[in-house]
């Protein structure tokens, strides 16, 4: 049999049902507005009779005579009455049960809230711990002098040495007094840095040659537009020259003091890719007497000089880590004496060229690698021309966390005073390694060699330098540090006696 065809997609039984619901939905809001109707006559009623209870009741007193006790005890609570009846028109009524259920929901629901939270980590529940900062590395605050910060440091130390040159030896104790300090200025732009340092020695006992020292640096850094850094420099060096220097005086009681006047000005600017320098220096050197074992002076007013260098040098910027770069240098040296006591003419010219890479690979290494050629010729034509390959470094290295590494290669042409002799060839290697030891303590070992290498026409041997030393450091705290240091040195010549040094000491050092 055909089925009936459907016109309405509601089935007779889905109907019914809705209908049903319909009917039950009607009936709840028609009991539920009669008796909302009927509550609102009740409490109408209820107001009306308690309004005619009251007039009835005033009135009763009034006729038995009690106006005023009535009035004073009945007016009171028909005025609370109607302040209640107001405030119950202004704010709308709460039963109880629900105002309670409202209170234990809102409970309940913080609790759920507090339950149902996520577990924070451990290093967001407690405070968290600032990294301990290490004595040896802390910095001392210093000191503020208006836009600037003042650091000094004052280390006295008890020394022993002992040196031997032949069959001769000396020994000798001695109080040595370093002081150093740093300035440098709290600006927003530019900066100013100025350094210092120097040494004083007394001897307490023995014999030997004190050396003091003394030098001081100024460095003007000055941001000008269009990436372009300009560094105005000065400075002052004093030293006494060393009994082992080439140029010193044969048993001299006390070797010349040497004072030494800088000044510079370079700029550096980048043109994208291409960063260029130029710089330009200046050193005035000037000698005093030495003194002989007789009390004599040898005058050395013929070593005064003044050299001036200009410099120039293009870097390719393949990455910010790794600039190759070309440099080229010419300089003058003139002396203040056309002639020297030995009837020479040591004023001269000086070039140089080079090529290597600068590297910067942050914490790790950086610093700049070259090898060039230098040549210096001298006036008077009986001193031979000096010339060199060259070879060239600066490398600051990390291996570790708390080691440091530092090696320092350089080739210069040094000028002789000696009749006859132009000079010679400096070959200088330094390696410096610190170690921390401890968070308080420090280990500095040093390794170096010089290679004074003559003409093969000179009259002089070649010499070779090797010194070693190392140090601990203890850092007490921020501001004290005690200090220890060994120290050797042995110089070579092939013909002649060699000689050593040897030197100790513990100090303390003050800073801040």
């Amino acid at each position: 049999m055909g089925q009936p065809k459907q016109t309405s997609s509601v089935t007779p039984l889905r109907a019914m049902s809705r209908a049903v619901s319909f009917a039950v939905l009607g009936t709840l809001l028609l009991s539920q507005t009669a008796a909302f109707a009927q509550s609102t006559s009740q409490l109408a009623n209820g107001r009306s009779a308690a309004s005619q209870d009251n007039r009835a009741t005033n009135n009763a007193a009034s006729a038995a005579g009690f106006d005023d006790e009535t009035g004073d005890t009945a007016t009171p609570a028909a005025n609370g009455a109607t302040a209640n009846a107001d405030d119950a028109q202004q704010r709308p009524a709460i039963p109880d049960a629900q105002a309670g259920d409202d209170i234990t929901g809102s409970i309940l629901d913080e609790d759920i809230r507090r339950l149902n939270t996520r577990e924070a980590p451990m290093d967001e529940t407690l405070p968290r711990r600032r990294a301990a900062e290490s004595a040896s590395t802390a910095e001392p605050p210093g000191i503020p002098i208006g836009t600037f910060v003042l650091r000094p440091s004052v280390t006295q130390s008890l020394n022993t040495e002992t040196t031997k040159d032949g069959n001769t030896r000396q020994r000798r104790a001695f109080l040595e007094t370093d002081a150093a300090a740093t300035l440098t200025s709290d600006w927003g732009r530019h900066q100013l840095t100025v350094t210092s340092e120097g040494a004083w020695q007394r001897n307490i006992s023995g014999e030997g040659e004190e050396q003091p020292s003394f030098k001081v640096n100024g460095d003007l850094r000055l941001d000008l537009p269009d990436d372009t850094t300009a560094h105005l420099t000065a400075g002052y060096n004093f030293y006494r020259e060393d009994t082992d220097d080439p140029d010193a005086i044969t048993n001299a009681a006390q070797q010349s003091d040497v004072q030494e006047f800088s000044a510079g000005a370079s700029v550096q600017r980048d043109f994208g890719i291409l960063r260029g320098t130029t710089a330009l220096a200046l050193t005035r050197s000037i000698y005093s007497d030495a003194k002989l074992s007789d009390g004599t002076t040898v005058s050395l007013s013929d070593r005064n000089q003044t050299t001036g260098t200009l410099r120039g040098r293009v870097g390719y910027e393949l990455s910010p880590a790794l600039i190759p770069f070309i440099e080229a240098n010419i300089g003058r040296t003139v002396y203040d004496e056309t002639q020297d006591s030995a009837g020479y003419e040591r004023s001269g010219h000086s070039y140089g060229a080079k090529a290597g890479v600068e590297v910067d690979l942050g914490e790790k290494l950086k610093g700049e690698v070259g090898v060039g050629y230098e040549m210096a010729d001298f006036e008077d034509s009986r001193l031979s021309s000096i010339d060199t390959a060259t070879l060239d470094a600066s490398l600051l290295w990390s291996p570790i966390r708390g080691t440091d590494v530092n090696l320092d290669l350089q080739t210069s042409i040094q000028p002789s005073t000696t009749a006859g002799e132009s000079g010679y060839v400096s070959h200088a290697l330094t390696t410096t390694v610190t170690h921390q030891l401890r968070d308080n303590l420090v280990g500095t070992m040093i390794g170096g060699v010089i290679w004074r290498d003559y003409p093969t026409d000179s009259t002089i041997n070649d010499e070779l330098v090797y010194t070693a030393a190392t140090g601990l450091t203890w850092n007490i705290n921020r501001y004290l540090d005690l200090t220890s240091t060994l120290g050797y040195e042995l110089t070579t010549r092939k013909e002649g006696s060699d000689s050593q040094q040897w030197r100790a000491g513990v100090g303390l050092k003050l800073k801040r």
